[in-house]
């Protein structure tokens, strides 16, 4: 029987093929309701294509919701939504940064506040100054490590993993709008990271699903290998997300995405080039085997750079430089009355054209205004 695809799966491919895929990353660990409502109408305002969140069934209705608050601001702001941005869900394996919690030793913590914002970039940290004991709001950590980092003394901060029953949550996130999932496996036992894959391609059998993976703790050849056991569950429909340096952009230059851009020439060179015996030299395939995002130090060069080195990349994601270039607009006026940043319409303007800079800068041959509305 003839595969059906869906128009929005066709419209997600389309975007990967005219590198018009721009993926905002709210952060897997981020369960700050608010703030995910808040980026996600910001970023769809902007043109993102996609949203990236935690698999909580809360943070996707969030999400879902700050993507309609975009529909309803957009005339207002003279703002088109060529296409309803597409939402992942992400998921990780014990050990992978992005899906654990901090936590701060109560018993140890000396009281410093070195580890408050903006050394935290979510601002997850409670402290009330000098003599009171430091805390982690759970909801708002992403399991950065910048804490830690800072911390004078070994072992006041730890780290607890996000666990979550795969296999409940993700089919209620599908249901709740959800449309892609990403597994971060930067670990490195191969046969549990083949079973949760499973069951993440189970519950979105017609979808886009991506795997995050970097080289922080992989050879190019066990990156190859996982990619070569990714595709045989779901072929055409896997991402490989290429996670440079993870949750790193902090800085926009070209050494900060250096790392992103280099994944993916691995990457391309594993699988989208072959040698052209006539040229003598390695060239891109007609038809890719793999399609390639960027992660981990990206920023507003990314694209440039990958474009100079000759890399062909499918689509660009951020995430802390992204949520960065807007926290004062989205975060640091607002916090303490919700409804006071939903009525600054000159605000939300601002941090949309902020917004929209990043992502112009990061696709190209961006055909999104001749998708149908449909779609939507």
């Amino acid at each position: 029987m003839e595969k059906i695809l869906s128009p929005r799966f066709l419209a997600q491919k389309d975007l990967f093929d005219s590198q018009g895929y721009f993926k905002m990353i709210c952060g897997a660990g981020n369960e700050d309701l608010e703030e995910v409502r808040r980026l996600s109408m910001i970023y769809t305002l902007a043109g993102a294509t996609a949203m990236d969140i935690s698999a909580t069934p809360e943070v996707v209705k969030a999400c879902m919701e700050g993507i309609d608050r975009a529909y309803d601001f957009s005339n207002s702001l003279k703002k088109e939504i060529k296409i309803r941005p597409f939402i992942m869900v992400s998921v990780g394996m014990p050990g992978d940064h992005h899906v654990r919690k901090a936590f701060i030793d109560p018993d140890l913590c000396i009281m410093c506040g070195l580890c408050v914002t903006p050394v935290c970039p979510t601002d997850a940290i409670d402290w009330d100054g000098p003599k009171t004991l430091a805390s982690v709001n759970q909801p708002k950590c992403i399991g950065c490590g910048d804490c830690s980092a800072i911390c004078p003394k070994p072992d006041i901060i730890s780290y607890v993993h996000n666990e979550k029953g795969l296999e409940e949550v993700l089919p209620e996130c599908i249901e709740l709008g959800a449309e892609n999932i990403e597994l971060h496996a930067a670990v490195a036992e191969d046969e549990v990271i083949m079973k949760e894959w499973e069951i993440v391609n189970k519950s979105n059998p017609h979808n886009f699903n991506s795997m995050c993976l970097d080289r922080l703790h992989m050879g190019n050849f066990a990156l190859e290998n996982r990619i070569k056991q990714a595709k045989e569950y779901c072929g055409e429909r896997l991402i490989v997300q290429a996670d440079g340096y993870p949750m790193s952009g902090g800085e926009d230059d070209y050494n900060t995405t250096l790392q992103a851009v280099a994944t993916a020439d691995v990457i391309n060179k594993a699988f989208n080039m072959e040698l052209n015996r006539r040229k003598k030299k390695i060239v891109y395939k007609k038809n890719r085997e793999v399609t390639i995002t960027t992660s981990g130090g990206t920023n507003s060069l990314t694209l440039d750079l990958a474009n100079q080195s000759g890399v062909n990349i499918q689509g660009v994601c951020i995430g802390t430089f992204a949520r960065n270039i807007i926290y004062k607009n989205v975060k640091e006026k607002y916090d303490y009355d919700n409804s006071l940043f939903w009525k600054d319409l000159e605000n939300i303007k601002n941090a949309c054209s902020i917004a929209e800079q990043l992502i112009n800068s990061n696709t190209l041959g961006n055909n999104q205004s001749e998708l149908s509305s449909s779609i939507n």
